[in-house]
C-alpha cells in the first residue's frame, strides 16, 4: 500500500484550515458594515491584484490557455453561488449540501482524468460524507435533499468546486501562479459583479464608508487566501481528484473547532465521531498509485 505524499497532505490541510478560519474575518467586516458578498470582492480583488504584482508575468498565460479562464470562472461561479446561498439559506443546511462535493469530483475525476473509481475511492467517500453529515446533522433538517433555491445554488456551488479541482489537476503541468491567478482574480471579479447585481437591485446595502480598520482585516485575509490558493496548487497537483476532494471536509472540523473554541458553538459528541471519520477517509489509499492521463 502506498502512502500519500505528505506535502501535499499538508498543503492542503493547511489550505482548508484558512476556509474553516475565514468566517471569523467575514464575520468582523460584517461587524463594520460590509456585506459578506462585498468582503468577498474584496478580498479576493486585493488578493488577485497581490499575486499579480508578484507574478505579473503569468498573466499572458490567461489568454494562451483558455482553460486557465474556465478555472477563473467556475471558482467566481462557486464563491458567488456559495455565498448566496449563505446569505438566504439555512447555513448548515447549505455547507451539508455544498460538500456532496466529493461524489462530484469522483464521477468527474473519472471521465475527465480517467481516475479509476475503485472500491477505496468509493469508501473514501462514503466514510467523509458520513462524518460530514453526523457534525452537520441536526434534526430540524431532516435529510439533505435540496428544496429550495439557496439549496439548489448550494449543490450548484459544490459541484462548480469538483470542477474547479478537476480542471486544476488537468492543468497541473502550469505553474502554480498562473492557476492561482486565474482562481482569484475569478473570484474578486464574479464576487464583485453580484455585489452589484444585489446592491443595484436593493437587496443587500452598498459598501458604507469603512472605518479604518477594516483595510488590515481585508489586508489579512487577503494575504491568508493567497497562502491557501498557492497551498492548494501544490496539493491538488500532486494528489488523485478523489482523495483531494475528501481531505477538504477536513474544513468543517475546522470551523466547527474554531467556533468552539471562540465561544460561538458547542462541541458535541457526534462532532467528535464525525470528525475521527473524516479524518480517517483519506487514508484508505490504493494498493498502488493510478496516475491520471491527461485527456
Amino acid at each position: 500500500m502506498h502512502s500519500l505524499p505528505k506535502s501535499a497532505v499538508a498543503a492542503l490541510l493547511l489550505n482548508t484550515t484558512i476556509w474553516g478560519l475565514s468566517w471569523t474575518g467575514t464575520r468582523a467586516l460584517e461587524g463594520m458594515g460590509l456585506h459578506p458578498v462585498w468582503a468577498t470582492a474584496a478580498i479576493f480583488s486585493a488578493c488577485a491584484l497581490l499575486l499579480l504584482t508578484l507574478r505579473y508575468r503569468e498573466l499572458p498565460l490567461l489568454w494562451r490557455h483558455p482553460a486557465l479562464l474556465a478555472v477563473g470562472l467556475t471558482t467566481g461561479l462557486t464563491n458567488a453561488s456559495f455565498n448566496v446561498a449563505v446569505a438566504y439559506g439555512d447555513v448548515v443546511r447549505v455547507i451539508l449540501l455544498f460538500y456532496l462535493m466529493p461524489v462530484w469530483t469522483v464521477i468527474l475525476a473519472r471521465l475527465v482524468l480517467h481516475e479509476a473509481i475503485t472500491p477505496r475511492s468509493l469508501a473514501r467517500v462514503a466514510l467523509g460524507l458520513s462524518g460530514a453529515f453526523i457534525v452537520l446533522y441536526q434534526p430540524r433538517l431532516g435529510l439533505p435533499l435540496p428544496q429550495s433555491l439557496p439549496d439548489w445554488m448550494a449543490v450548484a456551488s459544490g459541484l462548480l468546486f469538483a470542477v474547479t479541482n478537476v480542471l486544476l489537476r488537468r492543468l497541473h503541468g502550469l505553474s502554480d501562479g498562473a492557476r492561482a491567478v486565474a482562481m482569484l482574480a475569478g473570484s474578486g471579479v464574479l464576487a464583485s459583479l453580484l455585489g452589484v447585481l444585489l446592491s443595484a437591485s436593493g437587496v443587500i446595502a452598498w459598501p458604507l464608508p469603512l472605518p479604518a480598520a477594516a483595510a488590515p482585516v481585508v489586508a489579512l485575509w487577503a494575504l491568508l487566501f493567497l497562502v491557501s490558493n498557492l497551498s492548494l496548487q501544490y496539493g491538488v497537483a500532486r494528489l488523485p481528484a478523489n482523495i483531494t476532494a475528501v481531505i477538504m471536509l477536513a474544513e468543517i472540523l475546522v470551523a466547527t473547532f474554531s467556533a468552539w473554541l471562540l465561544g460561538a458553538a458547542e462541541l458535541r459528541a457526534q462532532d467528535l465521531i464525525g470528525g475521527v471519520l473524516i479524518i480517517t477517509a483519506p487514508w484508505i489509499v490504493r494498493d498502488r498509485p493510478v496516475a491520471a492521463q491527461p485527456a
